[in-house]
């Protein structure tokens, strides 16, 4: 049993820990609340000025970015999640000759980095006249993720107990009812989990668009705050705010999510 003791240590360090990692972003929310007119950074907190975001807003169009990055996210991440619980199920649960042969093959895209593919992929969409579309930045994205998805998917159903998928076949259920009506309830901590880190990664995106995009509405937001960071290196309190702008939709997801996201993470949704 624990004691007293190793209570107090474990939650003496983990206050510890949580404080070296919240004194950044504290530090980048009391930047954009600063005086645009006075000293920046982020030794002085001289008031709320809560109209730096409205200007970050406004000079920096991030309405647009963030409609851009909303529309390639919401593709991404739908079809990802939609195709990598058909993959892991079959993966997973169902025994067919080559299968792990597919299963590592389809494992490239968590291998092989963006960085190593973004040339070839850019004279491909660019023979295919895609580059400067929202397809350039949506079709990649939706196949690295199915990578890391399907593996997800086929550790969590290959960690389900036989007998319940045997039961099943026994009532006369089908491989559809068997997963969407069985399996899939089980798997819903998993799914929203893999949902969450999709969507952090998709939104965070930044080699992709900068590569594929020169039109300046189908920049996704990380990309707008890099060019609204060259117009304005010395405003850090505007440069505070935009960043603020950017990482909102990601943490709103995120503390929504937040108890599905830790079970499925303890659930043994990695298990192999």
């Amino acid at each position: 049993m624990t004691s007293r003791r190793d209570v107090t240590l474990t939650y003496t360090v983990l206050g510890l820990f949580s404080l070296i990692a919240l004194a950044p972003i504290a530090g980048i929310v009391f930047t954009a609340l600063q005086d645009p007119d006075g000293l920046a950074g982020f030794g002085r907190f001289d008031g709320i000025h809560p109209g730096n975001f409205a200007d970050a807003w406004r000079d920096g169009n991030f309405g647009q970015y963030l409609k851009s990055s909303a529309i390639v996210t919401v593709c991404v991440v739908a079809c990802s999640v939609a195709l990598s619980v058909l993959a892991g199920y079959a993966f997973g649960q169902m025994r067919f000759r080559g299968s792990q042969v597919l299963f590592y093959v389809l494992l490239l895209g968590l291998m092989i980095p963006m960085e190593a593919m973004i040339v070839p992929l850019y004279y491909d969409l660019r023979d295919l006249r895609l580059t400067d579309t929202y397809w350039a930045l949506i079709l990649p994205q939706i196949g690295t993720s199915v990578a890391f998805g399907t593996f997800w998917m086929r550790a969590f159903f290959r960690s389900v107990p036989r007998s319940l998928v045997e039961a099943a076949r026994i009532d006369g259920a089908s491989s559809w009812f068997t997963l969407w009506r069985v399996l899939l309830p089980l798997a819903m901590p998993a799914v929203l989990t893999m949902t969450v880190l999709l969507f952090m990664w998709t939104w965070n995106e930044f080699l992709l668009a900068l590569v594929m995009v020169t039109d300046e509405g189908l920049r996704t937001a990380p990309l707008g705050l890099s060019f609204f960071q060259g117009r304005n290196q010395t405003d850090l309190t505007l440069l505070a705010a935009g960043a603020v702008i950017v990482a909102t939709p990601v943490v709103v997801l995120y503390v929504f999510l937040q108890r599905h996201f830790i079970r499925g993470m303890l659930s043994g949704a990695v298990k192999g």
